[in-house]
């Protein structure tokens, strides 16, 4: 039985406003070609100046996982020679990186586990390529945007648990506000590195699937990987160290070339950046500027608002969705409905019109919960108003005034509506005589239809009973 060893190289853009080492606007979606300068398309005599907010970020990061931070760290310059690096090689760090160690919990199948990282860097992105069918053309704004590389120790011994630390990653990259974390656009991706051994044998070759940006393509790559070399092994075939493509489309890795080693790329310190000197009383500023992160979160959300492990871990996955239900909160104390509503009908919102935000505001929220915990409204009426405020963020108690919402109430008015709906369903009242109370579901639906929703449900299911005989 082969066993799987991963290991994963994980790159984030930083969202500085310009690149690592000029002035150029760091920005996504951009015409081509139109943020770069002599300095990031590698002209002679250009010469680099670091950007003091991403070695900040850098270290953010590297303190928001565990990381020891170098007070002296370097850049040096890392050559090899392809159509996307102008300079023909990419300032990065090898010997002495910004952040060393640090780990992440993950948890997969309800068992816990501690990925321990080597190291997180610093360094520049490479320029965007353009694949045609009469070419490929080369989009220099990319070039020099500022990236860390989070490399792991090799600790990973499945696609599951793979994607559930880029995931965790993700996470603590968007808490502490580093990055976007957008895959779509490329902004975090990740290298897998993938080799099999039988247990006690020496670790066996590995290769490396560059350049996946997308949960999914992690999990179809790896367990494609995994298959091609134990079926290789099997054959008696050894596996080449090499660098290998993965096409999202036939969900099969293909050879790029052999892999390279350090050595390969002849890193030397850049001579044109002088080394890096950070303080501890800066390491320490840093530090006390992070957020509540989502481990401490939910450990609040469990013992001080009783919510369960599964909820809690739900609701600070993402920081803007946890930052969402203590701003709800503030104006609808009930943590418990809050966040039944927020992992419900605002979760399903979300995915029925794809949005990766929230469109209602937490105010709003808490005026449609509030209303509905009080029985001004009733339940599809506040699915209604999600509805109606999702686009426009329009006042939902002016909605519910012009649109008359308000829930019956009055048992009077309700009482002859009742009556008619025992009087013309007699089968359902024998029913209901004979003991089953399953048929009231079908009582509460002909009086909600009957006032257009409005109904009172728990007064309609008191008075179907106080009305059969």
């Amino acid at each position: 039985m082969y066993k799987m060893v991963i290991g994963l190289e994980v790159h984030s853009e930083l969202k500085t406003k310009t690149k690592c080492f000029c002035g150029c606007k760091n920005e996504f979606g951009s015409i081509p070609n139109t943020h770069c300068c002599p300095v990031c398309t590698g002209m002679p005599g250009a010469l680099p100046v670091l950007n003091q907010k991403a070695v900040e970020y850098a270290i953010r990061a590297g303190l928001a996982v565990n990381c020891r931070i170098n007070e002296y760290s370097v850049f040096e310059r890392k050559n090899y020679f392809y159509p996307d690096l102008p300079k023909a090689y990419q300032i990065s760090q090898l010997e002495y990186p910004l952040c060393v160690g640090g780990e992440v919990e993950i948890e997969t199948n309800g068992v816990k586990k501690t990925i321990h990282l080597d190291r997180i860097h610093l360094e520049e992105d490479a320029c965007k390529l353009i694949h045609k069918d009469y070419g490929t053309l080369v989009d220099y704004n990319r070039g020099g945007v500022p990236l860390i590389e989070i490399v792991s120790k090799p600790d990973i011994a499945s696609a599951e648990e793979a994607v559930a630390y880029l995931k965790k990653l993700r996470s603590i990259l968007l808490y502490i506000g580093v990055s976007d974390c957008k895959m779509q656009e490329g902004s975090l991706r990740c290298d897998v590195n993938l080799s099999l051994h039988k247990e006690g044998e020496p670790l066996g070759t590995r290769t490396e699937m560059k350049n996946l940006n997308s949960f999914r393509a992690v999990q179809r790559a790896i367990e494609y990987e995994a298959k091609r070399q134990q079926e290789e092994l099997e054959k008696g075939n050894k596996i080449i160290q090499e660098t290998r493509r993965f096409d999202d489309v036939t969900g099969k890795t293909y050879s790029m070339r052999t892999k390279e080693d350090a050595q390969d790329y002849r890193y030397f310190p850049d001579p044109d950046l002088i080394p890096i000197e950070v303080t501890k009383e800066y390491i320490e500023e840093i530090r006390s500027s992070l957020p509540r992160m989502a481990k401490q979160r939910a450990e609040e959300y469990i013992s001080k608002l009783g919510l369960t492990e599964k909820d809690a871990m739900l609701l600070t996955e993402e920081r803007s969705v946890a930052d969402y239900f203590e701003e709800v909160l503030k104006d609808c104390n009930n943590p418990k409905f809050v966040c039944n509503w927020i992992l419900g009908e605002v979760f399903k919102k979300m995915n029925a019109t794809e949005s990766e935000d929230i469109k209602v505001s937490a105010k709003n929220m808490a005026k449609i919960l509030n209303m509905y915990n009080s029985g001004e409204i009733g339940q599809s009426v506040a699915r209604k108003l999600l509805d109606e405020v999702w686009d426009t963020d329009k006042d939902p108690a002016q909605i519910v005034e012009e649109q008359g919402l308000k829930q019956i109430n009055d048992e009077k008015g309700l009482e002859a509506i009742i009556q008619k709906i025992i009087d013309d369903n007699p089968k359902a009242v024998a029913e209901i005589k004979a003991g089953n109370q399953k048929i009231m579901a079908f009582f509460v639906g002909q009086a909600m239809k009957a006032t257009s929703g409005k109904a009172n449900p728990k007064m309609v299911n008191e008075l179907v009973n106080k009305l059969v005989k």
